[in-house]
This record gives C-alpha cells, structure tokens and sequence, in this order.
C-alpha cells in the first residue's frame, strides 16, 4: 500500500511536470511571437493583427497550463501565516479538505461552462472581429477547459502528496536509502 501511494504520486507529478514543460514551450513561443512582431514593426513598418493576437493567446495558455505546475510545486497562494505554523498532518488534512471541498467541485465547473463557452463559439464560428485577425476562436476558449482538466489531474497529485504526508509516507521516502 505504502509503495503503491507514492508510485501514484509520482505518476501525477510526472504529468503536472509535464504540463510546466508545455508552459515553458509556450512561453518561448510567447518570446519569440513578441521577437517577431516588434522586428516587423520597428525596422519593416509591417504590422500583423493575427500575430498581435497571437500573443494573447500563448500569454493565455502560459498562464492557464501554469496553475496546473504551480499546483504541484506548491506555488499556489494560501494564507502562509497560519498554515505554515500547523503540524504537517494538520497542513496535509487542510490541503485533503481544500481540494476536494474547494478545488474540485471549482475545477469541474468552470471546465463544465468551458465546454459549453468553447462548443458555442465552434458553433456560430466565432473568429476575430479585427480584419487579419485569428480564425477558430473556439481553439483558444477550448483551451480553458483544457487546462482545468489538466488542474484536476494535477490535484490528484497534490491530494497524494497530502495523504501520503497525513499518513508519514512522506518522511519514509525522504529517508529512503535510494530516492526515486
């Protein structure tokens, strides 16, 4: 059982690492659209509206793909000034509570009203009102969906690693001979 539970564990922290690593794609993507656009702008005078949007969107997708990481690394915002006084069972029973009170029920209903934002804009094919603008506006608002299904993947994780810590499996590992 012991063993079984920090496998799980490390099983979602691969994923959550996973999806830190496509931010981090993002992001260079991110840093190279903005590279393009002000060479374009400044030594070309040649503007693109769907480059500009571009932007945008990566800068979305960072910053939704990034709260899934942000999760697993414990770089989430909480109020430190209680919670790091607790016992880490009294911390790992917060964090039990909070994810399946709080964080699950929010992640599955933004996803829920996500689909629903992202099927309509699919179905009246929603696309940039600026001329040169990105088409299939559905992509990126399917994007929120997304990435809240990827938070809910990454908080399986994190729950594990509360369980793990509320049970003392946490300390084994740490003491552990051979660190996996």
């Amino acid at each position: 059982m012991t063993s079984l539970l920090l496998k799980a564990e490390q099983f979602f922290n691969r994923f959550s690492d996973w999806v830190g690593a496509l931010s981090a794609i993002l992001l260079l993507l991110l840093v190279s659209n903005v590279f393009y656009d002000v060479v374009m702008r400044y030594l070309f005078n040649d503007v693109s509206i769907g480059m500009q949007e571009l932007e945008w969107h990566l800068y979305s997708m960072i910053f939704l793909f990034g709260v899934a990481y942000a999760l697993k690394t414990d770089g989430h915002v909480r109020v430190d000034v209680i919670y790091e006084r607790l016992s880490p069972k009294k911390r790992a029973v917060i964090d039990i509570l909070g994810t399946v009170l709080l964080l699950w029920p929010f992640c599955f209903l933004v996803a829920d009203y996500a689909i629903a934002f992202a099927y309509e804009a699919y179905d009246i094919g929603e696309k940039s009102g600026d001329p040169g603008g990105l088409p299939y506006r559905w992509v990126i608002k399917g994007m929120i969906a997304l990435s809240f299904a990827c938070v809910l993947i990454s908080s399986i994780g994190f729950l594990l690693h509360a369980v793990n810590q509320y049970l003392g499996l946490d300390r084994a590992r740490d003491h552990a001979p051979f660190k996996t």
